[in-house]
């Protein structure tokens, strides 16, 4: 069992940036593929940015391709989403998710953290 936690969420102005980190209460999270999801009020939960285990290969999601960025340093055991250029519509709870196998699919991910809150004013 692995317990993830997210922080670094918040209140931001649009245009602004913030930085979300997610790290497991115990164990490694060096053999996992690690992702961010988010869902808004009302709508169903979406694919943000995933990364492999050893950080060789990421993929973001089309909506948010060139303002965020995944990334990971496992020797601190952490797992980031870097957000910039953040718009209204980017307001959400972001999970944090840890998986056995590539994917963008939630199904696919066997761990989720509690979630943290993003909101942009606009």
């Amino acid at each position: 069992q692995v317990q993830l936690v997210e922080s670094g969420g918040g209140l931001v102005q649009a245009g602004g940036s913030l930085r979300l980190s997610c790290a497991p209460s115990e164990r490694t999270l060096s053999s996992y593929v690690m992702a961010w999801f988010r869902q808004a009020p009302g709508k169903e939960r979406q694919f943000v940015a995933t990364i492999r285990s050893n950080g060789g290969n990421t993929y973001v999601a089309d909506s948010v391709k060139g303002r965020f960025t995944i990334s990971r340093d496992n020797a601190k055991n952490t797992v980031y989403l870097q957000m910039n250029s953040l718009k209204p519509e980017d307001t959400a709870a972001y999970y944090c998710a840890a998986a056995t196998t590539w994917g963008r699919n939630p199904k696919s991910y066997d761990y989720w953290g509690q979630g943290t809150q993003v909101t942009v004013s606009s």
